[in-house]
């Protein structure tokens, strides 16, 4: 893992049609590269979009092909929608939805996958979020190594206009870098 004055910039659930665009012209604009957790559905649908995520020199990973929950589902259905998944998303590195994951699924995915978590979560998607304390708050606790979670999703789309371009412009004056995984 990179950790010098680096932090891991992640986004989860997409790619969709109109705000995946908006993130990576954020990305752009600021000089970042990010990792792409992609459900498989959206890459399914979107698949010019999740080709144009890795053209742009970003890295990608299986976060199921329907947003499965690791304790909601039976490991078998689980793992057969991760491997389709894997279809559509060529991918080594896998976040799990939720984070959740029993110790069964931990130790078969890991023959397999790198399975990545995180250490700061934007809370992008919650409905109530206070923006500008939690802007304050991910300036405050951003340390070098530190894997950062965004959503691009409908759900999370006002809080991301916000939380975002604010984020990267503070990454970018406390001279962070981007980092990818090898």
């Amino acid at each position: 893992m990179n950790t010098k004055k680096s932090v891991y910039i992640t986004f989860d659930d997409g790619p969709h049609p109109s705000i995946t665009p908006w993130v990576l012209d954020q990305l752009d604009i600021y000089g970042y590269k990010a990792i792409f957790f992609c459900i498989g559905a959206n890459v399914q649908k979107n698949h010019e979009l999740y080709l144009e995520i890795l053209k742009r020199g970003h890295q990608v990973g299986n976060h199921t092909f329907h947003h499965l929950s690791g304790f909601k589902s039976n490991n078998k259905n689980y793992f057969n929608n991760i491997q389709y998944c894997s279809e559509w998303v060529k991918s080594e590195l896998f976040r799990p939805p939720h984070g959740h994951l029993n110790p069964i699924q931990i130790r078969y995915l890991k023959k397999k996958y790198r399975i990545i978590m995180w250490s700061l979560l934007a809370e992008d998607w919650n409905p109530k979020l206070n923006c500008k304390r939690k802007i304050e708050n991910l300036k405050a606790l951003t340390k070098p190594g530190d894997i950062v979670v965004f959503h691009d999703s409908e759900k999370a789309q006002k809080n991301l206009e916000y939380l975002l371009p604010n984020y990267l412009q503070y990454l970018r004056d406390a001279n962070f870098q981007s980092a990818l995984f090898n």
